[in-house]
């Protein structure tokens, strides 16, 4: 969805399927509140008793109005992606790490919210950080590679972040083949 299909009082879906109300609109972002089949009081305002998110420019484009419309979104992102998913293993080794004690205490969770572009075209998937002295590291999954690294928090967040067309790219380096001999 765009910025243009919210309004105050229109309920969507996002994130795993969940339903929200949209509560503001303002010039890029919207809020919304999680309708959780909580009694109307709950969910009367403004102001509001449950916390009001803020859904920015890429937040709003994994948004739909109906289940039927974000299943079919999945469907046509999985199929021209090229992203090679997350092996079991590697799924296990980021869940385990991402609810440790240690990046509970990262003070800037806004840095995870991006896969990012390294300029030799790889793609880092992170996931947690780690305290490295004074500074702090960045965990990532290299998804490509099935790898995992890990990146002082400076170097991470001054890659661009990754696009679609960045992941494209570097999938077609996996797969293309050499039609030589």
């Amino acid at each position: 969805m765009k910025l243009r299909d919210f309004h105050i009082g229109l309920e969507f879906f996002a994130s795993a399927g969940f339903r929200w109300r949209c509560t503001d609109t303002g010039s890029r972002t919207v809020l919304a509140i999680r309708l959780t089949g909580r009694t109307s009081e709950w969910l009367a305002g403004p102001p509001y008793i449950v916390d009001e998110v803020v859904f920015d420019e890429r937040e709003m484009e994994r948004c739909y109005l109906t289940q039927e419309d974000a299943i079919l979104a999945a469907k046509r992102a999985h199929e021209s992606s090229g992203h090679p998913g997350y092996s079991s293993e590697a799924i296990g080794i980021m869940a385990e790490t991402e609810f440790g004690e240690e990046t509970g205490r990262y003070p800037n969770p806004g840095a995870l919210r991006f896969d990012r572009r390294r300029a030799d075209g790889e793609i880092l998937h992170p996931y947690a950080a780690r305290r490295d002295g004074q500074d702090w590291r960045v965990l990532v999954h290299l998804p490509f590679l099935s790898g995992f690294e890990d990146v002082p928090e400076a170097d991470f967040i001054s890659m661009p972040i990754a696009s679609e067309e960045d992941v494209r790219a570097r999938a077609l380096r996996v797969t293309k083949v050499d039609p030589r001999p």
